[in-house]
């Protein structure tokens, strides 16, 4: 018998697994990073999405599949058909649809035996702490700073780990801010909240549809990797990329000793 068939052989006799979902998550069982007490923690975990469009879209579709066990759909748009070119989760017989809604038909139908929320409305600050405090992992994939900075204030005030992103034109970013760790940084840290000038809207200034799905992907890695009890490579770093030319760039992130938030008596 092949070494990988006795992986799985060894993981149907001591998991809580059914047999379709070992094999449904074979491939993950047989990493020996992950394995079958990583994919029992994917699928015991509840992870909140903000924003489904060009980032949430492919972070949710990998999250669903590679069974996180509740998915938390947070937007309050609809799907129109400009969003087509890169919003994956959406289809043209969405238009018009809640994005959340698409968003939690198209998961489903990759795997449904998770459970999918929805939230298609903006919440205020105690919502959204009451939410991110009952969560394992938020993934802001918003397109506004508003939003995130609310996310970021939340998920600090509650240790929740972030995974963030962006991305316009022909440049994605991201970054993971672990809050689990004290001397983690914030995202006001990284880019502070009273410098920052209006947000960049593709609806004026284009984006790469790829580029979205890179940087989606590159989020829920990070995601399923701190789910999964991994180290993950983004914690304390920006990673950047110019689609353009296809070039990756990586900077560590301190936590800032002047940061508005950080520097707050009430932030630890």
């Amino acid at each position: 018998m092949s070494t990988q068939a006795n992986r799985l052989l060894n993981a149907n006799s001591n998991s809580r697994m059914n047999d379709l979902q070992l094999q449904r998550y074979g491939r993950h069982i047989l990493l020996n990073e992950i394995g079958i007490e990583g994919q029992q923690r994917l699928l015991s975990a509840r992870v909140l999405i903000i924003g489904l469009g060009g980032l949430g879209s492919p972070a949710a579709l990998y999250l669903a599949a590679s069974g996180v066990g509740q998915i938390i759909l947070c937007d309050d748009d609809t799907v129109d058909l400009s969003n087509l070119q890169r919003q994956i989760a959406h289809r043209t017989a969405s238009i018009g649809e809640s994005k959340v809604n698409s968003a939690r038909a198209s998961l489903l139908g990759i795997n449904p035996d998770i459970l999918c929320q929805t939230i298609s409305r903006r919440m205020n600050q105690t919502e959204l702490l009451e939410l991110i405090d009952s969560v394992d992992v938020v993934l802001d994939c918003c397109d506004n700073f508003t939003t995130r900075y609310q996310i970021n204030r939340a998920c600090k005030a509650s240790k929740t780990p972030l995974v963030s992103g962006a991305a316009i034109l022909f440049s994605g970013q991201a970054s993971v801010f672990d809050f689990r760790l004290s001397q983690a940084p914030c995202y006001n840290c990284l880019f502070p909240e009273e410098t920052q000038s209006d947000d960049l809207r593709c609806a004026t200034t284009g984006i790469f549809a790829p580029l979205t799905g890179i940087i989606g992907a590159i989020q829920a890695a990070e995601a399923l990797k701190l789910l999964a009890g991994l180290s993950t490579g983004l914690s304390g770093k920006l990673m950047t990329v110019n689609a353009l030319d296809m070039r990756f760039r990586e900077s560590r992130v301190l936590q800032d000793a002047h940061c508005s938030l950080c520097a707050s008596p009430d932030a630890a």
